[in-house]
C-alpha cells in the first residue's frame, strides 16, 4: 500500500512548530508529522507530514498560505523495509581503534580494536554520519595523549555509541542521555547489546535536565553531538557541569558555523584543544578553564 509524504520550509522556527501542529488536524488525518531544523546553514525549517491516501493539494496549498511557507512537495513514498535496506547497505566504520558494526557484519570484527555493536534503528548515531565519527576519533585521540576521564556524560546520546566508547577504554560509569524517548530506548537495547548495562546509564532528559546527571556534576568529559542552536544555548549549563580542566566533545556543528560555536564557550569558560573537519562537519574538542 502507497503512502505520500508533504514537505513544506519556513524561515521562522516558531511558525514552522505552529505549521506542524496544525498538521495534526489535516484531514486526511497524517500518519506522522515532524518538523526540523535543516542543517545546511540555510537557516531553515522543514514540515513534513506523511498520509495513507494522498492529500488534498488545494487544502495543502492554503495550509501554506497561512503560515507563509514554501508549497508543500507531495511525493508517493514507495514501500520500503528501510531497516533492512540500512544493515545491507552499512558497512562497519572504523574510528581509530574503533569498529563500529551491525550484528550481520559480526564475522567481520577485527582483532585488536574496541568494537561498539549498534543495530540500525530509529536513533541518530550509527557512526557512519561525519559528526559521529569526530566524536570517536577525537575520544580516541584523547585517550591515546593520556587523558582518562572517571566521570562521562553523553548529551542528546542517540544510539549511545559515544557513551560505549567511552565506557569500553575506561573502567567508570557513563550516563547518557536523550530528548527523544525512541532513542532513549534505542541507547539502553545497543548498552544491553554490547553487555555494558552495569556501566551505562540511559535517561531521558533535555540537556542536563535529570536529577541523576545533575547528581554525577561536575563531569571529567562531556559529549555532546546535536545542532549549533541546542549547542550554543548549552554552553552555560555546560561550564557549570564540566570540571575545571574537564573536556567537552561538540559536534552536529556544520563547518560555516564552528567560529560562532567555539565564540559562545571561549565565552563561557573553554578553551580550543582541537578542531577538526570531516566533510561540511565540524569537532571540537575544549578544555573548561582551570581559572573558570
Amino acid at each position: 500500500m502507497p503512502t505520500y509524504s508533504a514537505l513544506t520550509t519556513l524561515a521562522d522556527k516558531d511558525r514552522a512548530e505552529a505549521l506542524a501542529a496544525a498538521m495534526e488536524d489535516f484531514d486526511p488525518e497524517p500518519t506522522g508529522v515532524g518538523c526540523f531544523e535543516v542543517e545546511d546553514g540555510s537557516g531553515l525549517y522543514e514540515v513534513g507530514a506523511y498520509f495513507d491516501a494522498a492529500p488534498d493539494d488545494i487544502a495543502l496549498t492554503l495550509m501554506a498560505a497561512a503560515y507563509g511557507a514554501a508549497a508543500f512537495i507531495v511525493s508517493e513514498v514507495p514501500e520500503t523495509d528501510w531497516v533492512a535496506h540500512v544493515k545491507r547497505n552499512l558497512q562497519p566504520v572504523v574510528a581509530g581503534r574503533f569498529f563500529v558494526y551491525g550484528s550481520h557484519d559480526a564475522g567481520r570484527v577485527p582483532e585488536n580494536c574496541v568494537p561498539l555493536l549498534i543495530e540500525a534503528a530509529m536513533a541518530f548515531g550509527t557512526g557512519h554520519h561525519a559528526t559521529t565519527m569526530g566524536c570517536l576519533l577525537a575520544l580516541d585521540r584523547l585517550d591515546r595523549e593520556g587523558f582518562r576521564a572517571r566521570n562521562v556524560a553523553d548529551i542528546g546520546c542517540g544510539t549511545a555509541v559515544l557513551a560505549m566508547g567511552a565506557a569500553a577504554i575506561w573502567p567508570d560509569p557513563v550516563i547518557a542521555s536523550d530528548i527523544d524517548p525512541v532513542a532513549v530506548e534505542v541507547a539502553r537495547a545497543n548498552v544491553v547489546a554490547n553487555r555494558l548495562d552495569d556501566r551505562v546509564a540511559c535517561v531521558e532528559a533535555a540537556g542536563f535536565g535529570h536529577p541523576a546527571l545533575a547528581e554525577r556534576a561536575p563531569y571529567d568529559l562531556v559529549f555532546a553531538n546535536i545542532l549549533k542552536g541546542p549547542l550554543m544555548s548549552l554552553a552555560p549549563e555546560m561550564a557549570r557541569s564540566v570540571a575545571p580542566g574537564g573536556v567537552t566533545i561538540l559536534s552536529g556543528i556544520l563547518n560555516t558555523q564552528a567560529d560562532e560555536v567555539l565564540a559562545a564557550y571561549r565565552k563561557a569558560g573553554f578553551s580550543l584543544r582541537a578542531r577538526d573537519e570531516i566533510g561540511d562537519w565540524t569537532t571540537l574538542v575544549l578544555s573548561r578553564d582551570q581559572s573558570a
